[in-house]
């Protein structure tokens, strides 16, 4: 029954996206228009191959991050634009689990990039973070990993931040004020040096 009610809601979203006006749909559109095949079979047709070139092509990566990127950037946006907190707060904490696993990623690439299917498995994997369900896997990771993490270090992480910000301001403050004496400085020994000569003057005179 669960499997079926996750299959059901992403047919659902897949369905309304598929109704809505953007760049995807009006290509489609076209395609529909030219060929005489349902914008649904293109769509499905165009994931499968999508599907085969991760497993099997040339850029893997780049395709795999673009699918990671662009369908959530587009419903970020969405959700900025948007009067509800729910979609803002959704997708937050996809970007959230999002930065997460790619700064583990960066460190583990290495090993990671030589193991089978990694980048089809990878896509999986964000597709479930960015799944059309309450408990979808951006939400799990959050409330099961990050959040408690975070409530755990929030104090010692917030003293760091704000220790880093005092030295930070306190080090431009000290180059300010050097960047200023060294600027002044040669101002001043050439004004002296054109007082005393006029003192000189002023004495030979006499």
């Amino acid at each position: 029954m669960g499997l079926l009610t996750i299959l059901s809601s992403i047919k659902d979203r897949a369905d309304k996206f598929l109704n809505e006006k953007n760049v995807v749909t009006d290509f489609l559109g076209k395609l529909e228009e030219k060929t005489g095949i349902r914008k649904k079979i293109l769509a499905v047709g165009a994931v499968s191959l999508t599907g085969l070139y991760l497993v099997y092509g040339y850029g893997a990566a780049l395709l795999c991050n673009l699918i990671g990127f662009a369908y959530p950037a587009y419903y970020s946006v969405k959700a900025i634009e948007s009067l509800s907190k729910e979609d803002d707060t959704k997708w937050l904490t996809y970007w959230v689990v999002y930065g997460v696993f790619s700064l583990g990623e960066f460190f583990s690439d290495i090993f990671l990039y030589w193991f089978p299917f990694y980048y089809a498995f990878k896509c999986l994997f964000l597709l479930w973070c960015m799944a059309p369900m309450s408990w979808n896997g951006s939400q799990f990771i959050y409330n099961r990993v990050v959040r408690p993490a975070f409530l755990r270090h929030e104090a010692a992480v917030d003293s760091l931040v704000s220790d880093l910000g005092s030295r930070a301001m306190s080090a431009a403050e000290n180059l300010t004020r050097e960047g200023t004496d060294h600027a002044v400085s040669p101002v001043c020994q050439f004004n002296f040096a054109r007082c005393a000569a006029r003192a000189c003057r002023y004495t030979a005179s006499f």
